[in-house]
């Protein structure tokens, strides 16, 4: 029914799924250029390409990120009940944890805020770094947690984000540790269609 190419697109959509567990084995340079060039590729209102990439490999700077938005999400953990929040205040109180699971490479996709649909067209250039990142074998996540770091000037300013940009997408990047999870099921969508 479908060319091949079009099946092998289909079915890495399909198959993608988030990756939390990851291979102490480091991320070539030019597969991380494929993914942003991928990225890049995405949809973009009027043409602007709104984006700017970090690329961070550097361990001691991940954890130090990690730290930050440990210490954030625990003080929003204040406002939950108890019972449901204690079980997560005890996974990000381990100095151990790392909400990037180890990950070898963590990308901050940066949006302008000069530009109205930055958040946007930076969104859809996530989604396609994920699915270049699954096809080409590695594993990725969206850490929407990680968009905290937004909190500290200091950080920031470390990762050079210019003060009319804003952290859109926390993606991480890595080889899978182990066969994929099974990807959760999808529902039948809701449709209302006009013929």
């Amino acid at each position: 029914m479908y060319s091949d190419k079009t099946e092998a697109v289909l079915e890495c959509i399909r198959e993608r799924t988030s990756i939390r567990k990851y291979a102490e084995r480091p991320v070539p340079d030019n597969i991380i250029h494929s993914i942003i060039r991928a990225g890049i590729e995405a949809p973009t209102a009027m043409g602007l390409q709104p984006w700017r990439f970090v690329v961070i490999r550097d361990k001691g700077l991940i954890k130090r990120i990690s730290d930050f938005c440990k210490g954030n999400l625990l003080e929003s953990l204040e406002q939950y009940p108890p019972e449901h929040a204690e079980p997560f205040r005890k996974v990000l109180r381990d100095p151990a944890y790392s909400i990037f699971f180890n990950a070898p490479v963590l990308i901050f996709v940066l949006g302008d805020d000069r530009c109205n649909q930055s958040v946007y067209d930076c969104t859809l250039c996530a989604g396609t770094m994920l699915l270049a990142a699954s096809a080409l074998g590695l594993g990725g996540c969206w850490m929407g947690s990680a968009e905290v770091v937004a909190e500290n000037p200091a950080l920031l300013d470390e990762l050079q984000v210019p003060g009319h940009f804003r952290i859109v997408a926390p993606l991480i990047f890595g080889y899978p540790a182990a066969a994929q999870p099974k990807k959760p099921e999808r529902r039948d969508p809701l449709l209302i269609w006009f013929d």
